[in-house]
C-alpha cells in the first residue's frame, strides 16, 4: 500500500495549518467572548454554577468563581468574606437542597463589571429542618482572567 504523504510533508501541512487557520479561528473567538451577549450569556452561567456550587458543595468551583476580596451578605445582615462563606457553605449547619431565580437581570458596567439582580429561591435543611427561603438578591461580578467572579454579594428580606 503506498503512502500518500511522506513525513515531512505532514509536518509542512501541520505548520501551514497551525499559522494560517489558527488566527482567523482565534480573531472569532475574541470577537464572540467580547461581545455584549456572550458576557450576558457567561455572567448567567456564573450565576448558575455558583448557586449549583452551593448545592453541591464544590469547594473548587466556589473558591474559583470567588474573588479574594469577595464581601458577601446576608439577608439577616451578616457579612462574610470569601474564607468565611466558602467555610459555611461546605461545613456550615445550612445545606442547601436546590436553589432557583426568578426574575433576573443582568446589567454591565464597562467592559468587566456584571451588577445581576433577581429573586433567589432556596430549599434546603438548617439544623437538621427542611425551610423554604425567598430572598433578594444582589450581585456584583468582575471579569478576572476572563473568568467572571464574584466580588459583591447582598441578600435582602422580601
Amino acid at each position: 500500500m503506498k503512502k500518500l504523504f511522506s513525513p515531512p510533508q505532514i509536518l509542512l501541512v501541520f505548520i501551514f495549518q497551525l499559522f494560517f487557520y489558527s488566527p482567523a479561528v482565534y480573531s472569532q473567538t475574541l470577537t464572540e467572548v467580547n461581545s455584549y451577549e456572550d458576557d450576558t450569556k457567561h455572567v448567567f452561567l456564573a450565576v448558575s454554577d455558583f448557586n449549583q456550587a452551593m448545592v453541591n458543595r464544590d469547594k473548587a468551583i466556589l473558591d474559583l468563581l470567588s474573588m479574594e476580596e469577595l464581601s458577601y451578605g446576608h439577608s439577616s445582615g451578616k457579612i462574610e468574606n470569601k474564607k468565611t462563606f466558602i467555610d459555611e457553605i461546605i461545613y456550615g449547619d445550612f445545606d442547601f437542597i436546590s436553589t432557583n431565580t426568578e426574575n433576573q437581570t443582568i446589567n454591565f458596567s464597562g467592559e468587566s463589571t456584571a451588577v445581576v439582580r433577581h429573586i433567589l429561591l432556596i430549599e434546603a435543611i438548617n439544623k437538621g429542618e427542611k425551610v423554604s427561603i425567598r430572598i433578594g438578591n444582589m450581585m456584583v461580578f468582575k471579569k478576572q482572567d476572563k473568568l467572571w467572579k464574584l466580588l459583591a454579594r447582598q441578600a435582602y428580606k422580601l
